[in-house]
């Protein structure tokens, strides 16, 4: 086991190259910070303490816009979110788009291929449970569980492959968040409305 002081080395130089990457973050995490109706308040708390959530603190901090001062209802907080990963994946698809162009192995570049399908699938899916969350949460609900494996098989990829990338590993993590807000918020539509599906 490598002795704590060349740990704390590696985290500091891993921490320094994520901080320093390029990667816009405003598209990921909103950087503003209001105050919040107390409804809406209440319906980002309820959902950022749901058991889905996976980064409390990541789902507060994106729910903390503009936009959310005017969600009324839960399907409209819904909406939101699926909006939110969809730029997120968005943002992630042109990084990993990005380093495609850039010189790699055969490996590296069948694992970022991989990546960009997935990002693909992503996007749409998040952009299809935007429309089905008033008519039908429960198939809202399937297709956004549904991207987290994909998300999760790109990572394997990446590692597999060696490809070095903190940027794409941030943006594999940030979609992990949004997917699990994205299976709460529906989930939470389902409870809702339970005799209507």
């Amino acid at each position: 086991m490598a002795p704590p002081n060349q740990l704390c080395l590696v985290l500091v130089i891993f921490l320094s190259v994520f901080s320093l990457s390029s990667l816009s973050t405003s598209a990921i995490i909103p950087k503003a910070i209001v105050s919040l109706s107390i409804h809406s308040s209440q319906l980002v708390e309820n959902l950022c303490n749901g058991k889905a959530i996976q980064n409390r603190r990541f789902c507060l901090k994106a729910l903390s816009t503009l936009e959310v001062i005017a969600v009324m209802d839960t399907t409209q907080l819904g909406t939101l979110i699926m909006k939110l990963g969809a730029a997120n994946a968005k943002a992630t698809l042109n990084v990993y788009n990005e380093i495609i162009k850039k010189p790699g192995s055969p490996q590296a570049l069948k694992a970022l291929n991989f990546c960009v399908e997935a990002y693909k699938y992503a996007i749409l899916s998040f952009e299809m449970v935007s429309s089905k969350l008033v008519e039908d949460p429960q198939t809202g609900n399937y297709d956004v569980a549904v991207i987290g494996p994909e998300i999760a098989n790109c990572k394997k990829e990446l590692i597999n492959a060696k490809v070095q990338a903190p940027r794409l590993l941030a943006g594999n993590r940030f979609m992990k968040y949004y997917v699990s807000m994205g299976y709460e918020i529906t989930s939470t539509l389902e409870l809702e409305n339970p005799n209507e599906y």
